[in-house]
């Protein structure tokens, strides 16, 4: 399996038990959607590779406490610490309205006030605040991705309809 073809999950954060079962931190505010999972697919530095899923559950409502297949001792587990997990882009659950997934809008057109601003060429999430960083003909614009800014997400299209605070665009000039 390509990761292109997939989402990422969550992360193996710690061992749960001497007889090889994980936890892991979901990527997601409902990680209830995930416990009745058959596999995973494991980051290795081969690529992603199938495990099987023997039994998963919530752990302290946040985390999945999951034993594999084959992952019978605390020494195997700990070869899977820090390990990412993904899952093919089909078994996203679908949003709908103006929520989203980030891989999604890549390429979106963006406009403010009906004026085209450009299209979304990636998003960055790995500050305190995520931005949609957008192409507008060679020159970079950031835009927090907030719902108050966020006024239409339109699939059909594909574009998003801001509103931004007025004198916001002046910063990229």
């Amino acid at each position: 399996m390509l990761k292109e073809a997939c989402f990422y999950l969550g992360t193996i954060v710690g061992k749960y038990s001497f007889k090889g079962e994980v936890l892991v931190k979901v990527d997601s505010d409902t990680p209830e959607l995930y416990t009745t999972l058959e596999s995973v697919f494991v980051e290795q530095s081969t690529g992603l590779v199938p495990f099987f899923i023997e039994k998963c559950q919530l752990h302290k409502s946040a985390l999945l406490r999951i034993a594999f297949e084959d992952v019978s001792s605390e020494a195997i587990a700990n070869t899977l610490l820090k390990k990412d997990l993904y899952l093919p882009l089909e078994l996203l659950p679908k949003l709908s309205g103006n929520r989203f997934y980030y891989h999604e809008v890549i390429g979106f057109s963006v406009y403010d006030a009906e004026a085209l601003l450009g299209s979304i060429s990636s998003v960055q999430d790995q500050g305190s605040q995520d931005l949609f960083e957008i192409d507008q003909a060679g020159k970079t614009i950031l835009v927090p991705v907030h719902d108050d800014f966020i006024k239409k997400l339109d699939r059909n299209s594909k574009s998003i309809h801001l509103n931004l605070p007025e004198g916001f665009l002046d910063l990229f000039e």
